[in-house]
């Protein structure tokens, strides 16, 4: 999906012949960049764009040291799962149901992903939601927050994406999705940083005061659903894996020959890889900064806190309405379109990929048939987008879809932590990661061991 491959090729399929030395420096790798951006656009969204700000308007400044926390504690994990794929050449679907313990044919992490896959229908109805709730306050049918005009655009969103994806057009328009993000990315950030010259300001002791490690009373379940679902999420790494894998990194590494010269060259696309998760997390880290405080400046200090429906899409435009003007209504949903939109498109591509993945894993489908792999890519292009807007409109509480899919995504990662250190002792020793970046990983499995035990925890009604 990130780029194009000749007819003939198979992207995951290894040959000798596709084997291709890796660039040096940050220069020559930046024509080498892309999945990190396009997950990255699926970051941008629902997680930031609705449960940071949400949780900004609810308790103020106080949690911004989570922020970062919860971006930067997992690039470690995602950085070594791509480290796997591309030494080995396949999925890290494929990779968890070699892990000790199953249920039928599928190993224990692919069955909490298959439980998650449903769990997703809440979270990605509420992407599908928010587009329908914008593109209806920009053009009404009727009333911008009737039930008719919600349908009506529900239906337009669904029908395009569908449309889109299925004719195989997304490439043409996944560098305009990408851009739309970066601007209105930019655009956030540029009014959060401005907000201490309007009426909502902050201050430095403000930003001081929320860098202190505490959780006010009655914020932890919402703080774990942010901690979940910001940054790069347990799918979000899953998925990492297919997006380097099309773009080329593992196909370029070529098959594990031993050699000297394959060990160089999966070094080097290593390298690739972690320059391009390194760029990914700067965009999503500063625009999740950007939406916190936002909530936290212009919602919280008017005690305005986004849920329901309409209200939702209200409740977040006030962040633009209140510092730029009712002018600027219109920019927040045009922008809110564009980056639900690309949340949504590359979604549907990523959840195809890996419903294809697990059927292939419980047996159901050969995922080496490039035919019928990628039938079945098409054929969860039309049945995701529908059930997705089915979900939204049966159940209409956007950011209380997108906080449950929160906690079943904490226990996902808690299993994605899991299988992460057993594949990573079939990841060659020399093509393993320095001291340093060992230490790092340690910190984000116990941050991330800690959050999944709270969670699990929590689902059984006990207390930590």
């Amino acid at each position: 999906m990130t780029v194009a491959i000749p007819a003939e090729r198979d992207p995951y399929a290894l040959a000798p012949e596709d084997v291709k030395e890796p660039p040096r420096g940050w220069r020559a790798s930046l024509r080498y960049l892309g999945p990190g951006l396009v997950t990255s656009a699926s970051i941008v969204g629902s997680g930031e764009l609705i449960v940071t700000t949400t949780l900004g308007a609810q308790v103020g400044f106080v949690l911004l040291w989570l922020v970062v926390v919860a971006t930067l504690v997992k690039v470690a994990l995602q950085v070594e799962l791509a480290r796997w794929t591309i030494t080995t050449g396949r999925t890290a679907v494929t990779g968890f149901n070699t892990i000790s313990g199953r249920i039928g044919s599928l190993a224990w992490p692919n069955v909490i992903l298959a439980i998650l896959a449903v769990a997703k229908v809440l979270q990605s109805g509420a992407v599908v939601g928010g587009v329908a709730l914008a593109m209806s306050f920009l053009l009404p049918i009727g009333s911008p927050d009737s039930v008719g005009s919600t349908t009506f655009w529900v239906a337009v969103v669904v029908v395009s994406t569908v449309v889109l994806l299925y004719s195989n057009r997304y490439r043409r328009l996944e560098k305009l999705a990408i851009g739309m993000v970066v601007v209105f990315s930019v655009l956030t950030v540029l009014i959060a940083v401005g907000l201490p010259f309007t009426d909502f300001g902050y201050t430095a002791d403000d930003v001081l005061r929320g860098m202190e490690f505490a959780v006010p009373p009655g914020a932890l379940g919402a703080a774990v659903a942010m901690f979940a679902l910001t940054g790069v999420a347990a799918e979000e790494m899953t998925l990492y894996t297919y997006w380097c894998i099309e773009k080329g990194y593992a196909r370029w590494t070529g098959p594990d020959d031993g050699s000297p010269e394959w060990a160089a060259r999966a070094r080097g696309w290593i390298g690739v890889m972690q320059k391009d998760a390194m760029v990914s997390w700067v965009v999503y880290t500063f625009s999740t900064l950007a939406f916190y405080l936002m909530g936290a400046a212009v919602l919280h200090s008017q005690n305005i806190v986004p849920e329901g429906d309409s209200e939702m899409i209200d409740a977040l435009s006030r962040l633009y309405s209140d510092t730029l003007g009712e002018w600027a209504t219109a920019i927040f949903l045009i922008g809110a379109v564009a980056v639900l939109l690309s949340t949504l498109w590359v979604g549907v591509a990523a959840w195809g990929h890996i419903m294809t993945d697990l059927m292939s894993n419980a047996r159901l489908i050969d995922w080496t048939d490039r035919a019928s792999r990628e039938t079945w890519f098409k054929v969860f292009t039309v049945a995701l987008p529908v059930a997705w807007g089915a979900s939204y409109l049966f159940i209409r509480l956007p950011v209380v879809m997108v906080q449950i899919t929160g906690i079943v995504s904490g226990c996902f990662l808690l299993a994605t932590m899991v299988a992460i250190w057993m594949l990573r002792r079939s990841t060659p020793r020399h093509l393993r990661g320095g001291a340093a970046f060992t230490v790092a990983l340690v910190v984000s499995s116990l941050a991330i061991a800690l959050i999944g035990a709270y969670t699990i925890a929590s689902a059984f009604g006990l207390e930590l």
